[in-house]
């Protein structure tokens, strides 16, 4: 547990380095030894057990980001004992997953279609016991990759609208996973983007951009949630 814990506070660190260094915070001059800052640290623990997400938990860690669905079901049950644990799903979206994924998680980063955010929805309005609305990001292919999912970038704001006239699902974001080494301009895009998308919906306040490799160049362009895994919680074995 100490080496999760630390490496979450050494990434909090990194994070409020950033913001520094970027102007989105002054340096602290009190005592705090992390300084408060405007980016959430999501923890992807995909293909991570249960125990090393409840040490994470323990160490004042409660978003959580999976990948694969019926793990990610597994492990929420494991630990529904946990006050204030809030679920992301991050991964790409089948549409036969989509129930599961509405009466699991508290947010979806991945959707980039019409049909998505509609089940998503549906799913939704027909579970009369849940009257909670799930937070959704739109996934964008900042980097018009052929091998990730993705909305592209000129059918943003009609995918966003649709997904605003959803009465069960609430508009937050962003998110975007720029190619290894994308230039400038991705993180220049993602930022316009996710301003006029502010400008537009009140509820948007949530730009979902940046991992280990990226966390600097994220931040200094306007992200507000990053995605970190391997660095909490060690190298991931291979998912078959």
């Amino acid at each position: 547990m100490t080496t999760i814990k630390n490496n979450i506070e050494t990434i909090k660190r990194q994070i409020a380095q950033a913001c520094q260094k970027s102007g989105r915070i002054t340096p602290s001059n009190s005592s705090e030894l992390i300084p408060s800052s405007p980016v959430l640290l999501l923890a992807v623990s995909k293909t991570k057990p249960a125990t090393l997400i409840e040490q994470a938990y323990l160490a004042g860690q409660h978003d959580f980001g999976e990948n694969y669905l019926q793990e990610a079901v597994d492990k929420i049950a494991i630990l529904a004992h946990l006050p204030e644990l809030t679920w992301h799903f991050i991964g790409p979206i089948q549409s036969n997953k989509t129930k599961q994924i509405a009466s699991n998680f508290a947010w979806v980063h991945s959707v980039d279609r019409e049909k998505i955010a509609l089940r998503l929805n549906q799913h939704l309005q027909d579970d009369n016991d849940n009257n909670t609305p799930l937070n959704i990001c739109l996934q964008v292919n900042i980097s018009n990759e052929a091998s990730k999912s993705g909305v592209n970038v000129e059918d943003v704001f009609s995918l966003a609208k649709i997904v605003d006239n959803c009465d069960k699902l609430t508009l937050r974001g962003l998110m975007a996973v720029p190619e290894k080494n994308a230039p400038k301009a991705c993180y220049e895009q993602m930022q316009q983007l996710f301003i006029e998308l502010k400008q537009q919906y009140p509820s948007v306040d949530t730009l979902s951009l940046g991992m280990s490799d990226d966390l600097d160049i994220a931040v200094a362009h306007g992200s507000t949630m990053v995605r970190i895994g391997t660095a909490i919680f060690g190298a991931r074995a291979n998912k078959i």
